[in-house]
């Protein structure tokens, strides 16, 4: 991460890196791969990158699953649901900075959503 990063910037950068570590997560027990994603892994990490880093909402920015505005496909939604209900309570042990900092976001209010 940059030293001089905006806080944005920090938990744009932040929240791509525990989506990939998801991802990876999930594709290396359902997939059997290790190095590399497979292809369809792969999509829906490019994917979700690229919503995340078109999120209307970034100045305050609530996670995807306490957001008013769903911008993923709902096949891609139900996807990432699987890949998270899945990597989840396995980021606790294997990056437990991240997967903290991931709950911390999900309990915080959203100020739009009401």
């Amino acid at each position: 991460m940059k030293a001089n990063a905006t806080v944005r910037e920090r938990r744009l950068q932040r929240e791509e890196k525990t989506l990939r570590i998801m991802v990876k997560i999930y594709c290396n027990a359902h997939h059997d791969t290790s190095q590399k994603l497979c292809e369809a892994c792969q999509g829906q990490l490019d994917y979700g990158v690229q919503r995340l880093h078109s999120c209307p909402q970034l100045d305050d920015k609530p996670t995807c699953a306490n957001c008013k505005i769903h911008c993923y496909t709902p096949a891609h939604r139900e996807a990432i649901r699987e890949i998270m209900r899945f990597s989840g309570p396995r980021m606790t042990f294997r990056h437990p900075f991240l997967a903290f900092n991931h709950l911390f976001d999900l309990l915080r209010k959203d100020k739009g959503k009401k």
